[in-house]
């Protein structure tokens, strides 16, 4: 584990855009997968900002789904493929035909990860996955209690997830289960980077850092990979 400490929101965002960049800039046809939420978005304003200046060429990268609320989809406030689309495809010019996303609204949720996982299989190994973590551990929607060795799967989710997930929505929505690519994805991934910020994370970061892997915290699993990055502003490293 390579564990960063930085002093604040707006190093952090910098610094984790920049290990981004590198991977991009050693691979520029590479597969990533990018996380939705509030964490990220400066992460992808210095991703854009990059790009527009030069430094990375995303146009021929290659983008697969973290993970989706089953449900919702491109034209809902608060999915995970619009923020996205939002905050980095659309302002790097992404075209579609580059970009592989869970769909929220599939008849057969099952075969969409098949799908997802058929993806990853032909243009994979995934370059670099940037990942949050949630209070109770969670990375994607991999929550307590997932297995390390699964590959894409639907999510019954955890209560704590659905009362946080209530903070991405104007209007009221039941969310009751997700889409996510599986921890071995990650594990098999050539490099993860988990990113944290403010003093909400700093427990689980504690808890995380300190514990051997185990399937209650789902983020621990990450420490079984050669090249895991853990990314901190002060905040959510306060009770190291």
């Amino acid at each position: 584990m390579d564990l960063r400490i930085y002093s604040d929101y707006k190093e952090l965002s910098k610094e984790a855009a920049k290990l981004i960049m590198n991977v991009v800039n050693a691979n520029p046809t590479g597969l990533l997968c990018l996380a939705a939420g509030h964490t990220p978005i400066g992460i992808y304003k210095c991703l854009v900002d990059f790009a527009r200046e030069g430094k990375v060429d995303f146009s021929r990268c290659k983008f697969v789904s973290l993970d989706e609320w089953v449900g919702l989809g491109m034209q809902d406030e608060g999915s995970c493929i619009k923020f996205m689309h939002d905050n980095l495809f659309n302002p790097l010019g992404i075209l579609e035909s580059n970009i592989a996303f869970f769909n929220g609204q599939a008849s057969d949720p099952e075969l969409e990860c098949k799908r997802i996982d058929e993806f990853v299989l032909k243009n994979g190994p995934i370059d670099v996955v940037l990942l949050g973590i949630g209070i109770n551990g969670h990375i994607g929607f991999n929550e307590p209690g997932s297995p390390f060795d699964a590959y894409s799967h639907v999510v019954v989710l955890d209560e704590i997830t659905k009362e946080v997930g209530k903070k991405y929505f104007t209007v009221q929505r039941q969310l009751e289960k997700g889409l996510t690519l599986g921890i071995k994805h990650f594990l098999e991934a050539r490099n993860v980077i988990l990113v944290a910020s403010g003093a909400g994370k700093a427990e689980i970061i504690k808890k995380t850092v300190e514990s051997p892997p185990d399937t209650s915290l789902p983020a621990t699993a990450l420490k079984l990979h050669n090249n895991f990055y853990l990314l901190l502003d002060k905040e959510a490293a306060s009770l190291l």
